[in-house]
């Protein structure tokens, strides 16, 4: 059932949707395992820096504001690789301090179509797919689908990612920076 559900969840926001729209599921399934596959298999690294996160004050009173950490100190490390089409595919792992000042640790898969300006600087959106465990839940395991954006320079771009929600939770843009260890 859950190879079903992420299948279906893959099918919906895969970057190549058009090539899979009449494929069965085995052979989505198979280039979802390839992708990863390829991806974890690379020899480039990446780190990660949380340095943001930033609620929504259209969705949060003062008081709760004065209350959070916007500063999510933490540290990150993933695997990349471009494709042949320079799109970027990332694994990667992160632990960060919430918005209650508790360790979060996320991991996952993310792809980003990117605009290639020239050489050096690169402009990328895409998503992330993955899971979370946060203290407020018992730890309990938290799936997460959602958009990210960056803006790269060489090896170096600042990612992000905004949280929807609804009123007083969610809401939250958060922003790290990447390096790409070569």
């Amino acid at each position: 059932m859950i190879k079903k559900i992420a299948v279906t969840i893959l099918l919906i926001i895969s970057p190549h949707f058009h090539a899979f729209a009449d494929t069965a599921s085995d052979g989505l399934w198979a280039d979802v395992k390839n992708t990863l596959s390829e991806t974890w298999n690379s020899s480039d690294y990446e780190l990660y820096v949380p340095v943001n996160t930033w609620h929504n004050r259209a969705f949060y009173d003062k008081e709760k504001i004065d209350g959070y950490n916007e500063h999510p100190w933490g540290i990150g490390i993933g695997k990349y690789r471009y494709d042949a089409d320079g799109d970027w595919h990332g694994v990667y792992a992160m632990v960060f301090a919430d918005s209650h000042k508790e360790m979060e640790p996320v991991a996952g898969y993310a792809f980003q179509k990117m605009w290639h300006a020239n050489n050096d600087f690169r402009l990328g959106a895409g998503y992330t797919i993955g899971a979370t465990l946060r203290e407020d839940y018992h730890y309990l395991p938290i799936p997460v689908i959602a958009p990210i954006a960056s803006i790269e320079y060489k090896q170096l771009a600042v990612q992000s990612t905004y949280i929807v929600g609804g009123q007083g939770n969610g809401n939250i843009l958060f922003t790290w920076l990447k390096w790409q260890i070569k």
